[in-house]
């Protein structure tokens, strides 16, 4: 949904020069959790009309050939997660929700799976020594902040992924596209070079490059995994692109 990459930047390239993200790649990342800061009333209150948002989960497409290649992507995904969801429905269920909150929040989905990897595996009900919740291992607080206050939701497959996208959409927004240290915000590491490495790595297990959709705004598709971009600046990207505009939602063709 939003696009526009900058190069790598001077943290990454200095991880990537000593081996940092070979050793990253070969533990967990270490264990953390987004920390509670205040929120103005004006951010507090956009996120949680985001969470809100009760817009018909559903794409809609400009072509045939886009279609196609979101039920490419789809079948790719739900081959590569079949080892850890072995249930079809299950697999699939969890792919088309993780592309639908991930473009919604302007988000690439090889991205938010990436993440999803990291934080929790895809378990479902993982909770964390920090109690940090469920598929992308939200904290409770932000429930009570910004939603209205149900915990148990951080259990609910698209709930859970809402409040994740929403959460690392505005950690962007408030490091000005840096992925670098928003990753670290939404670790509770800002500024460590381990989790956000650990998420490079896995994000590029999950590109695609057959299939435009999977990278927003990408023309060519995937970016290469040597050259995944860490800072990238996120615009909104095109209707004739983005199947979940306002304004396709609203004249579907």
């Amino acid at each position: 949904m939003r696009a526009a990459g900058l190069p790598i930047s001077r943290r990454w390239a200095a991880a990537l020069a000593g081996g940092v993200l070979c050793a990253a790649l070969s533990t967990a990342a270490q264990a953390g959790a987004q920390k509670e800061e205040a929120l103005a009333d004006s951010v507090r209150g956009a996120l949680a009309a985001a969470i809100a948002d009760n817009r018909p989960v559903r794409p809609t497409f400009a072509s045939g050939g886009e279609k196609l290649g979101y039920l490419k992507w789809l079948g790719e995904m739900s081959r590569r997660l079949e080892s850890k969801l072995p249930d079809p429905q299950t697999r699939v269920e969890l792919i088309e929700t993780v592309y639908y909150e991930a473009k919604r929040a302007g988000l690439e989905p090889s991205l938010v799976l990436g993440l999803v990897q990291v934080e929790s595996g895809f378990r479902k009900y993982a909770i964390s020594s920090a109690d940090a919740r469920g598929l992308m291992q939200v904290m409770p607080f932000w429930v009570r902040s910004i939603g209205d206050g149900d915990t148990r939701k951080l259990f609910h497959l698209q709930s859970n992924l809402r409040y994740g996208c929403t959460i690392l959409r505005h950690y962007l927004d408030r490091e000005n596209g840096d992925l670098f240290l928003a990753l670290g915000r939404y670790n509770g590491s800002r500024g460590r070079p381990e989790y956000p490495n650990a998420v490079l790595g896995a994000w590029k297990r999950w590109q695609y490059s057959e299939a435009t959709v999977t990278i927003a705004g990408d023309p060519d598709g995937a970016t290469p995994a040597a050259t995944a971009p860490a800072r990238r600046t996120l615009p909104p990207e095109s209707p004739a692109r983005n199947p979940f505009s306002p304004q396709r939602l609203a004249n579907p063709s």
